[in-house]
């Protein structure tokens, strides 16, 4: 397994933010992880990549245990993530931004090689005309393709995308997701956080739902769609969850429907 939580918990003073979750993740997978807000997605997340230690189980990554490791020695062993909140460099440009990436990521490349793998990835997120522009010049879904860039740029073996699709639009949504098929198809392992419910069903081998730091539901999206517990959760109505029923392996060639749902 590439990726391995046993038992993961994780408390702030009194309040209980993640209890016992386990899961394991294969090599080459898309794993969607669902819950309303404050079920603990990010927690979850920020565990996996180094943020907050557990208060208690253990993490495993590419067959070493990497519980309480920082996260530039994660991300040194291939990890990388984008964040539901961009953070874009604002006074460099979006060229050096996604040099950052190349710098200190899995491979740690020269300044040389990290300015080819820029005008690569920028060139893969549709961001190449805008390499000299300023990072914090672009707009949201511009901003949203630099976060991925500099993850991208990080060379992983796993990738955690936090929310890469609120804020877009769906004709971005439906490029965005594009995008993330061919990253998958690069051999790169994903984990996704989302809300945008139609494009996650699609795009998610695999589906992992939270609820109050808890692991509700897990399996396929057409499993994950008729489960009643995750429907009175999280989809909050049998006509909702009707809907992603016969939305899933559905393919829209310009665009996602955006459905989200309410937390």
């Amino acid at each position: 397994m590439l990726l391995e939580l046993n038992n993961v918990s994780r408390s702030f003073g009194g309040l209980h933010a993640l209890s016992d979750v386990t899961l394991t993740l294969p090599q080459g997978e898309i794993l969607g992880l669902l819950g309303p807000n404050g079920a603990g997605k990010t927690t979850l997340f920020n565990i996996i990549n180094g943020v907050y230690p557990p208060s208690a189980g253990r993490v495993r990554f590419r067959d070493q245990d990497v519980t309480g490791k920082k996260p530039y020695a994660l991300a040194h062993m291939g990890l990388a993530r984008t964040h539901q909140i961009v953070r874009p460099l604002n006074e460099l440009t979006v060229r050096e931004n996604v040099m950052v990436g190349a710098c200190f990521g899995h491979e740690r490349h020269t300044l040389g090689e990290a300015a080819t793998i820029a005008a690569q990835t920028l060139a893969f997120v549709g961001l190449a005309e805008r390499a000299e522009q300023l990072a914090g010049s672009l707009n949201v879904a511009q901003k949203k393709r630099l976060e991925l860039a500099r993850a991208l740029a990080a060379r992983p073996v796993l990738l955690l995308l936090d929310e890469v699709l609120a804020g877009l639009n769906p004709a971005e949504i439906g490029a965005m997701v594009e995008i993330v098929r061919q990253i998958r198809a690069q051999g790169v392992t994903i984990i996704m956080i989302e809300h945008v419910m139609h494009a996650i069903m699609n795009v998610s081998d695999r589906i992992v739902v939270l609820e109050y730091g808890r692991l509700l539901a897990e399996g396929t999206p057409a499993q994950i769609a008729n489960d009643p517990k995750v429907i009175e959760a999280y989809l909050g109505s049998a006509d909702m969850a009707q809907d992603l029923q016969s939305q899933v392996n559905y393919h829209p060639v310009n665009g996602v429907a955006c459905t989200q749902a309410q937390a």
